[in-house]
């Protein structure tokens, strides 16, 4: 899969198995992974930022 691949909002959030409503409430905290606006206003992800946030939320395993 490339990383230069740009994904719409429905496909992030089906990834990541969230409502819309929570996304957005993520977004304003500054939590969400980071979305390119573009000029028609819709929102894209890169799925090297995508990726990048997974690998931030990830649990570490207790020792």
């Amino acid at each position: 899969m490339s990383s230069r691949k740009m994904l719409k909002l429905h496909e992030v959030l089906e990834e990541i198995d969230m409502s819309r409503a929570a996304f957005y409430r993520m977004r304003a905290r500054g939590q969400a992974p980071r979305f390119i606006k573009l000029p028609n206003g819709q929102l894209r992800c890169r799925r090297a930022d995508l990726d990048a946030w997974w690998q931030q939320h990830e649990q570490k395993p207790v020792a």
